[in-house]
């Protein structure tokens, strides 16, 4: 039998994980770009030390998700490098890792979420729609060559249906 999945704050022990988990996605679509670099052999640079933050779910020890948010503002977090592990997608575990990352930003203030994406994940896409995002025009100064959607989640507008545990 399967261990639960739980989502836990990133910790250096899973750095290649994160790393990994991304890249596989990433290199999948040929969306891997320089910047993702920086976010994924970087993660204490690039997203923690400025106020961001890194989820990992985990199966027993073994890590089959990540999800972080990059502060942009003391409002306005980024939405980046969710991944799933190919052998658990598909139960729910993208939406998990998105709602939680969701509750931290709000917990901390935000009244934004933010995200750059790209229409070839369509999967990616039709869940953020799904949970309330609404596509908005991309933003000029963006470091992504391949992210062809830009989207928002306003937080004054409640989305979730139902808590999530």
């Amino acid at each position: 039998m399967d261990s639960p999945t739980r989502i836990t704050s990133y910790q250096d022990k899973f750095a290649s994980d994160f790393a990994r988990l991304n890249r596989e996605w990433l290199d999948a679509h040929d969306l891997y770009e320089e910047e993702d670099g920086v976010h994924l052999y970087t993660p204490n640079e690039s997203i923690l030390s400025s106020g961001g933050m890194i989820f990992v779910a985990l199966q027993g020890e073994r890590v089959v998700g990540t999800c972080a948010l990059v502060k942009m503002s003391q409002v306005e977090f980024e939405l980046i490098k969710l991944a799933v592990d190919p052998k658990v997608r598909g139960q729910g575990l993208g939406r998990r890792l998105t709602e939680h990352a969701i509750r931290q930003a709000q917990r901390l203030g935000a009244t934004k979420v933010s995200l750059l994406s790209s229409t070839k994940l369509t999967a990616a896409v039709k869940l953020y729609q799904s949970m309330g995002f609404v596509e908005k025009s991309l933003p000029e100064s963006q470091p992504y060559l391949t992210a062809d959607l830009y989207m928002e989640l306003d937080l004054a507008i409640p989305y979730l249906a139902k808590p999530v545990v």
